[in-house]
């Protein structure tokens, strides 16, 4: 069993890249070399990141739209809904080797995910409750919200080590005691640190109007860390806070969901 940890810390890269780096960590744990990782990246451009499959179709009019408001497109390999990325927004990839023997709670995943982010905002006098946001782009039952605003979206994933790849929680959540091969739980979250909603939440309500989706997208039930900061700390500062909040974490205790 691997003990080994390593933290990544990346204040300006591309999406691109940031997905790269954590494949390759996805794959160091697949090969024993990390038991744990952690990879903090602040986007050096504004990218919206659409979904795998047929949903949101990368049409030749969304991509000369969106080129005109200055968003690039990335793909990823889950679905979901589409994310806006670009500086002023924190990204937050975790990926720990699950308790061996023990069944998968998707539960339990998550908010053990959420207390170690509620914990960076303690840091900063910052309360947070953890729930879903309605209207809010990319919707969970795990946003952390200040004040009822989102200001943290999560995602998660499993992966079953010599799978050879990774799949979605739900098809996984009821992975048995019995069963040998490793679980990696891949945890996700996106902070909004220091930009503008508007602004944020356009690309998204346009790939919505333009994939033919009715969500409405509202830029008022977000907020930023600066609107909440007298001065916000510089991203090394951050990255340093959210470091200092998982290497203080309590460990995972599995229960029942």
């Amino acid at each position: 069993m691997a003990t080994q940890k390593t933290i990544l810390r990346y204040p300006s890269l591309s999406v691109a890249s940031a997905f790269d780096k954590e494949q390759a960590l996805i794959r160091r744990i697949e090969q024993g070399e990390l038991n744990e990782a952690l990879l903090l990246w602040q986007p050096d451009a504004q990218t919206l990141v659409l979904p795998a499959g047929q949903k949101w179709p990368q049409t030749p009019e969304l991509l000369r739209a969106l080129a005109a408001l200055g968003w690039q497109v990335q793909s990823r390999r889950t679905g979901g809904a589409p994310v806006p990325q670009l500086p002023g927004v924190i990204n937050v990839s975790y990926l720990t080797v699950w308790p061996a023997n023990t069944p998968y709670h998707i539960q339990t995943a998550y908010q053990y995910f959420c207390t170690i982010l509620q914990s960076f905002f303690h840091q900063l006098g910052i309360a947070t409750t953890v729930g879903d946001t309605p209207g809010s782009y990319c919707d969970g039952d795990y946003n952390l919200n200040i004040a009822d605003k989102k200001v943290v979206g999560t995602a998660q994933r499993i992966l079953r080590l010599g799978a050879g790849a990774s799949t979605g929680v739900g098809a996984e959540a009821g992975v048995g005691a019995g069963d040998t091969k490793q679980t990696v739980m891949l945890a996700q979250a996106c902070l909004l640190i220091d930009a503008d909603c508007q602004h944020i939440v356009a690309p998204v309500s346009l790939c919505n109007q333009l994939c033919d989706h009715p969500d409405r997208i509202e830029a008022e039930v977000h907020t930023p860390l600066s609107a909440h900061l007298v001065e916000l700390p510089t991203t090394e500062q951050l990255f340093q806070l959210l470091t200092q909040a998982f290497m203080a974490r309590s460990p995972l205790v599995v229960g029942k969901a």
